[in-house]
């Protein structure tokens, strides 16, 4: 069996440095693992209880579950936006967290990385995904993290996946997330 690894990324730039982590991720996956990038995020409506029907449900939304039912854990790219997670990422963890106590997230390993130009590297940001994680039912891996400072001049000319120290973090992670994913009932206790 094959460790499914859902990325969602929460900067919607399509150069985004963050991106790019995630796509450093997909081709890094460990032996056993698959990371598949979603897309899609941007045509998530916002989180609204009127339309999260059976016969109102947006067809965003629909994906984004179907993905998350299918996923056997997650991992956030987190950027940070004024000192907290973007808007589009916790839009996503509301939608992945219905219906309350059974969504698609509930139960499953989660790991928060991420990149901004700061010195600490998104760590506002992280700390609010994996609260909103967490709290949306998700099991957030303490210490599977990987917050990488100085995004603006550390990629301005190299792609995360050319860099040795982030492939090393990454790689850690992406094992982490990978055995938590293989031993669930390990994953609450790691």
């Amino acid at each position: 069996m094959s460790a499914r690894i859902v990325a969602l990324v929460g900067s919607l730039r399509a150069g985004s440095h963050n991106r790019q982590l995630a796509e450093a991720a997909v081709g890094i996956a460990p032996e056993g693992a698959t990371v598949e990038l979603f897309e899609g995020l941007a045509d998530l409506p916002f989180y609204n209880e009127d339309i999260d029907t059976e016969a109102a449900l947006p067809e965003a939304a629909a994906r984004l579950r179907a993905a998350g039912a299918q996923a056997d854990a997650f991992l956030l790219v987190v950027p940070e936006y004024n000192g907290t997670m973007p808007a589009v990422l916790k839009n996503a963890i509301d939608w992945l967290s219905r219906p309350y106590g059974a969504g698609a997230i509930a139960g499953k390993p989660v790991a928060v990385i991420g990149t901004a130009f700061g010195q600490y590297g998104g760590a506002w940001a992280q700390a609010e995904a994996r609260k909103a994680a967490g709290v949306a039912g998700g099991t957030v891996l303490e210490g599977v993290e990987l917050a990488i400072p100085g995004s603006v001049t550390r990629f301005a000319e190299t792609h995360p996946a050319d860099d040795a120290e982030v492939i090393t973090g990454l790689s850690a992670v992406l094992n982490g997330l990978k055995a938590a994913a293989e031993t669930p009932a390990q994953a609450a206790t790691a």
